[in-house]
């Protein structure tokens, strides 16, 4: 069952940047300028979410890719709080409301790529579930043509500004349409 499609930015203080399609690849680069707002872009991000679909996450520590995902679990009603699954590699959330279940992964302390993630039977689980992966960059591209990476770049060193840039990057036939499902 595909997740119903709902304007992602028509109600936020985002703002979205014009895309850019370079090479199959649709961008959308939304500013953030809170942990609220991360979390709201979270359950607006995940109206546009099916079965099947992998996200990719990749930001410095810090940068909001727990609390995106946290916004992911609510927005696709899936039960258990959502926290960094960093000791314990991979987390599944079952859907509350027939929907998708969501697999939190944590990849940051995995070395290799698809090999080593192996064990944790990802290529099983996503036909019928989310699967969002912090880390993923050069581990799991292997498990779909189709995927959508959200890199999130924040301020380094010692600031307390929490505005973050999040730039959506769809890839493959499944995410053409990703700029008209946000607006």
């Amino acid at each position: 069952m595909e997740a119903p499609h709902s304007s992602l930015a028509a109600d936020s203080r985002e703002t979205a940047v014009p895309e850019v399609v370079t090479e199959g690849a649709v961008t959308v680069t939304i500013t953030v300028e809170s942990p609220e707002q991360m979390q709201d872009l979270g359950r607006r991000l995940a109206r546009v979410l099916a079965p099947g679909d992998l996200v990719m996450l990749t930001g410095e520590l810090g940068a909001g890719k727990t609390t995106l995902t946290r916004g992911l679990g609510e927005g696709l009603g899936v039960r258990g709080a959502v926290t960094s699954p960093t000791f314990v590699i991979a987390r599944v959330h079952p859907s509350l409301v027939e929907g998708p279940a969501l697999v939190h992964v944590d990849a940051y302390r995995l070395g290799g790529g698809l090999d080593e993630m192996e064990d944790l039977d990802l290529d099983v689980s996503l036909p019928e579930s989310v699967v969002v992966v912090e880390w993923g960059d050069g581990k799991v591209e292997e498990l779909s043509d189709d995927r959508l990476r959200v890199l999130i770049d924040r301020a380094t060193g010692d600031t307390d500004d929490e505005r973050r840039e999040v730039t959506l990057v769809g890839i493959g036939e499944r995410w053409k349409g990703l700029r008209e499902d946000l607006v």
